[in-house]
């Protein structure tokens, strides 16, 4: 019999979170039933977890955050628990044997607090009139609880119950919105594999607008005195759509929704299937039209293609900045050799204290790892020639769909594409601080 002590069933496989993510077991789906109280900012919910042991347990854990833990089920029978932020120790009433399905139940309420550390505020927050999620890369414990690793994908089912007035948009496909007694309880449902971060939960005074015509499904929840400047600085979506599925291959979801908060944020926000923006983003001159690039690109890169470690986040943000690169020269901007050419001069200026397939938790959202990783891929491309980077890219995306990736495997996989050696490119943009020479380009 193993116990939840042991280090296979309570400690997390990535090095940069050691206290998020559980052993012992993996999540195959999240069902939550959520009612959240706008004015008081109370949310009630009830969450059933069904995950697959990969060990015998006498004890589980799970990550949560601060809401009060009512009560908790195993397989239906009640269980011993013990909460303290921000872990719930589970003891079922019975061990769980090697391989077996089983089902966590609890149900929790209190009011949503986000995750406070070296990132600043992470989760679940209240706006000035409704609410937000951004867990990236700690957050999902604020309101639910979870097994909190990038690399234990899971399918939802998400419901919310709040007033009337207030849009809820869920990461997800909506699936119904039934109305009683002033409250709308809005479902949703994910049914690609997705990890805890990325799953996000917007609730605001919402109007639901097309953003762009085409193949993919393209919506937005938009404050109605936002809408004039939305519809300009968000103008180009279907072009930049249409650009990076010809980049990539086809988007990998069934529909794209962007939504615009009322309050400002500091950066946007990436969600699985979604992006979130502040008003200030939205400023009727298209100064942002970049981020609205990354945000989509992010959808192939951490979304669908999602990290298995965070020390492999370049993955992410390096492809997410070329592509706010390529964009540029697509729509009659700056090339990306000229965009090399300038963040190249930057980062030059900066100590040479970093390796990017490595940077360390403290550092692995340092502006360097987004710069860097984008100029690695430029000299990828520069050495493979555009027809087989682009080719590679988009069979990397392709066989990686919906499951999680790492440096190594974006290493080898390129190989497979070029007989030219990549050894010494890779060692020298990804292993080693030193900025190596800007390549020749096209």
């Amino acid at each position: 019999m193993t116990s939840a002590a042991s280090p296979g069933a309570e400690h997390s496989t990535d090095p940069y979170l050691p206290g998020h993510g559980n052993g012992g077991y993996r999540v195959l789906h999240y069902n939550l039933e959520l009612d959240y109280k706008v004015s008081t900012n109370r949310l009630d919910g009830r969450a059933v977890i069904t995950a697959r042991a990969v060990q015998s347990l006498s004890r589980l854990t799970l990550d949560f955050g601060r809401s009060r833990v009512k009560d908790v089920r195993v397989d239906g029978r009640p269980a011993k628990f013990d909460h303290r932020p921000d872990k719930l120790r589970v003891r079922p009433e019975r061990t769980i044997a090697y391989g077996s399905i089983f089902k966590i139940e609890i149900r929790y309420g209190g009011k949503p607090a986000p995750i406070s550390g070296r990132w600043g505020d992470i989760g679940w927050d209240e706006l000035t009139d409704g609410a937000l999620v951004a867990s990236q890369p700690n957050g999902a414990p604020s309101w639910f609880p979870c097994n909190d690793r990038p690399d234990d994908k899971a399918t939802f089912l998400v419901s919310v119950t709040t007033a009337a007035p207030y849009t809820v948009v869920v990461t997800g496909d909506l699936v119904s919105r039934r109305r009683e007694a002033g409250t709308i309880t809005w479902v949703y449902e994910r049914t690609e594999p997705t990890a805890p971060y990325l799953m996000g939960v917007q609730v605001g005074r919402y109007e639901m607008v097309q953003l762009a015509h085409g193949r993919v499904v393209q919506r937005a929840a938009v404050p109605p005195r936002v809408q004039p400047n939305f519809r300009h600085d968000f103008g180009r979506h279907g072009e930049i759509m249409n650009a990076l599925e010809h980049l990539f291959g086809p988007y990998p979801f069934r529909e794209y929704v962007v939504v615009v908060t009322d309050d400002d944020l500091d950066d946007p926000i990436e969600a699985q299937g979604m992006a979130v923006f502040g008003r200030n983003h939205v400023d009727g001159r298209r100064t942002h039209e970049r981020l609205v690039v990354h945000e989509l690109a992010h959808q192939w890169f951490g979304n669908s293609l999602t990290v298995a470690s965070w020390r492999h986040i370049w993955l992410n943000e390096g492809f997410a900045t070329y592509a706010e690169w390529l964009w540029s020269g697509a729509s009659g901007g700056r090339s990306a050799a000229a965009h090399a050419a300038q963040w190249h001069a930057w980062a030059a200026t900066q100590p040479a204290t970093i390796a990017i397939a490595n940077p360390g938790v403290d550092r692995m959202f340092d502006p360097l790892v987004y710069k860097r990783g984008a100029l690695t891929l430029h000299a990828l491309r520069a050495r493979m020639g555009d027809a087989a980077f682009f080719t590679f890219v988009r069979s990397w995306v392709a066989e990686h769909r919906h499951s999680t990736v790492t440096t190594e495997e974006f290493r080898a996989h390129a190989a497979r594409f070029t007989t030219r050696p990549l050894d010494d490119l890779f060692t020298a943009w990804l292993d080693q601080p030193a900025l190596p020479p800007l390549p020749r380009t096209f």
